[in-house]
């Protein structure tokens, strides 16, 4: 019998903590990506409007089997509040078992601070700075508490503390992992899920100061795909997706991003964060062609209303199928998928 074509579904294709628009002023969604294999599904990321694109996109909360988040910035997981509050409903009648929020645990201490701060800011919950995922489930369910409170109480509702757990990812003890000096030092794939239809593999990727931020690769009977994360050109990257029938790779335009600031320090600030962990189309074509990827797609757009011909660069150090999707488009991965026209509004 022949497996079924897996796909991916592009919930969310803007990157940062904005409410981007496209090239034609059409609103883009947060970076969120669904991978469907044989009924169920994954979501990596959970950007602004993940759940509702999800349910837009036909993914009933019954088939989710997990939830991987690449890092601890807020355009990642700030939909991740309403996947456990409103999904619990979805989930009312489905089977017991805690559905898994994989991700990276606590960095452990403060980033350092920009050599262009004039002052040392004061922390934000100075006790638990920096949380990973389990700290941020603990966090989000204590804040809501009223509210879950009244439904579990008064409803009878099931609580979303039994419907999700948070997985955070161990490092390889030796690995050299140091989230200031070294965040994605050179390391193997580990599996941090495996079910009867995928096997997860994460690796360490390049997002200083963010850290650990991981980049996650999806190997299914048909077919693999490889979801970057946020990340400058990176050597484990091209590892991990060694091979890939599909990469799905954040990239960013500089020159468009400087223009979006007019505060000076924060201007140059920021602009210090995104050259040193961001990657441009031009080097994510890189990657894909070290990598050998069959199909490169770029989201996690930054910014996302710039032109096609912006993403596009990506041509000049790749000559496999390039798809620069908008919102909702259906991309299949696998063999028997390489000829297959990505669906919806995909680009080209």
């Amino acid at each position: 019998m022949t497996e079924p074509i897996p796909y991916v579904v592009t919930l969310g294709t803007a990157g940062g903590p904005r409410w981007w628009s496209d090239h034609r002023g059409e609103p883009r969604a947060g970076i969120a990506t669904a991978v469907v294999v044989d009924g169920a599904w994954y979501l990596v990321d959970c950007g602004y409007g993940a759940g509702r694109q999800a349910s837009r996109a036909g993914l009933s909360m019954t088939g989710l089997r997990g939830v991987f988040i690449t890092h601890m910035h807020s355009d990642h997981v700030v939909d991740l509040p309403a996947l456990l509050l409103f999904g619990a409903f979805e989930l009312k009648d489905a089977a017991p078992e805690a559905i898994p929020v994989i991700g990276p645990g606590d960095r452990g201490k403060l980033p350092p601070l920009s050599p262009r701060a004039v002052r040392t800011p004061d922390p934000i919950a100075p006790d638990h700075p920096t949380p990973g995922v389990g700290g941020l489930l603990d966090g989000l369910l204590a804040a809501y508490a009223t509210d879950g409170n009244d439904r579990i109480f008064d409803s009878l509702a099931k609580s979303p503390a039994d419907q999700f757990r948070a997985e955070e990812i161990a490092l390889p003890a030796g690995c050299g992992f140091d989230p200031d000096e070294r965040v994605a030092p050179s390391m193997e794939p580990i599996v941090v899920h495996a079910d009867e239809r995928v096997t997860v593999r994460a690796i360490l990727v390049s997002h200083h100061p963010t850290a650990p931020a991981f980049a996650y690769r999806f190997d299914t009977a048909a077919g693999s795909v490889t979801i970057s994360g946020d990340t400058a050109p990176c050597e484990n990257l091209v590892r991990l997706a060694a091979g890939t029938d599909l990469l799905l790779h954040e990239a960013i335009n500089l020159e468009s991003l400087a223009r979006q600031y007019t505060d000076a320090e924060m201007l140059q600030a920021t602009m210090d964060h995104h050259r040193r962990a961001h990657t441009t189309p031009v080097e994510a074509g890189e990657i894909a062609t070290r990598a050998g990827a069959r199909h490169l797609a770029l989201h996690h757009l930054v910014p996302s209303h710039d032109s096609p011909d912006v993403w596009e660069r990506a041509t000049e150090t790749y000559d496999g199928i390039l798809t620069v999707p908008d919102d909702l488009a259906i991309i299949p991965f696998g063999q028997p998928a390489a000829a297959t026209a990505v669906s919806a509004a995909a680009g080209r």
